[in-house]
């Protein structure tokens, strides 16, 4: 069986995917903006989460259950999966913003990923990288730069920049993992245990502080609603489904482009200054995700285990 995550040529669907991630991983950002404007950070998170767990959770217990006498390690995985690249991701991210780093400092840190992925990528999952796309990964690091140069400054204490660092870090790892690990169940599995981690760990905290009450504002529940669908399901499900069809090296490229389209984003909903500097960017972003997908790769055998397929 030939392993779809090192097919050559994007198909019709890997190309819409690849786009929906980037559009709906960029509402995070808006939406994020949208509801702290009405409540701390961890409130808009924990209700983000706990929302989708109760949906999610009811529905999907029978199947788990399951999944985890079938694969008793597959439901582990999830969790390690979604603690990482949900709870310590966004957790890092969005703690460091509210404590005052630069929100174009934390592009600029996240947009580090790609570099850190295609790097794990090559040690553990065998991954080539080559020159054009080693070129498109560092020229994708230079479109976000002139995408947030304007936005770079200082304003928090310097262990805060340690909080986006380690997102970062969680979420390459948690790239990795899934991409190593393949656990069984699927998609809806994969992403309704990611919630329920994310939603303990957020629930906790923000209980933990005194936060955990929401406004009555319907402002912050528009917000909430809207990462609830776009960001959550929209986000992380299309993360999942272009990592296991298209590999780990090709998805985190394509997060360069999310610094690029929150910017347009944001100068379309909230009038935020759009100028050739970052317009520039955009381009640069556009043809290093160009240089990374369009690198082929030379398909390789798969020998798969039982409840465990390629996407």
């Amino acid at each position: 069986m030939t392993d779809l995550a090192t097919r050559p040529n994007l198909s019709g669907v890997d190309a819409a995917a690849a786009a929906g991630l980037v559009v709906f991983w960029s509402s995070g950002f808006i939406g994020a903006r949208l509801g702290t404007e009405h409540a701390p950070a961890d409130t808009l998170l924990a209700w983000r989460y706990l929302i989708a767990a109760m949906i999610l959770v009811p529905v999907m217990a029978p199947r788990l259950a399951r999944l985890a006498r079938a694969e008793p390690g597959a439901i582990r995985q999830h969790a390690v999966v979604g603690l990482l690249s949900q709870a310590l991701y966004l957790g890092g991210v969005v703690t460091g913003i509210g404590l005052g780093v630069p929100a174009g400092t934390t592009a600029l840190i996240a947009a580090l990923q790609p570099l850190v992925v295609a790097a794990a990528a090559t040690r553990l999952l065998g991954e080539p990288i080559g020159f054009r796309r080693g070129a498109g990964l560092w020229l994708g690091l230079a479109g976000v730069a002139l995408v947030v140069a304007d936005d770079v400054g200082s304003g928090a204490p310097a262990w805060a920049y340690l909080l986006p660092v380690g997102g970062m870090l969680a979420l390459s790892a948690g790239t990795v993992l899934e991409q190593r690990w393949r656990p069984a169940g699927g998609l809806t599995a994969s992403l309704t245990v990611h919630v329920a981690v994310a939603a303990a760990l957020f629930t906790t905290e923000a209980a933990a502080g005194g936060r955990l009450d929401p406004p009555a504002a319907a402002g912050f529940w528009w917000a909430a609603a809207w990462v609830l669908v776009l960001s959550t399901a929209g986000g992380y499900g299309m993360y999942l489904i272009v990592l296991r069809r298209s590999g780990a090296t090709r998805v985190s490229s394509l997060l360069y482009l999310t610094p690029p389209t929150t910017a347009v984003w944001a100068w379309a909903m909230f009038d935020e200054h759009l100028g050739g500097r970052a317009l520039t960017g955009l381009a640069v972003c556009a043809a290093a995700v160009w240089l990374v997908l369009g690198c082929r790769r030379r398909p390789r055998r798969l020998t798969a285990s039982p409840g465990k397929h390629p996407w």
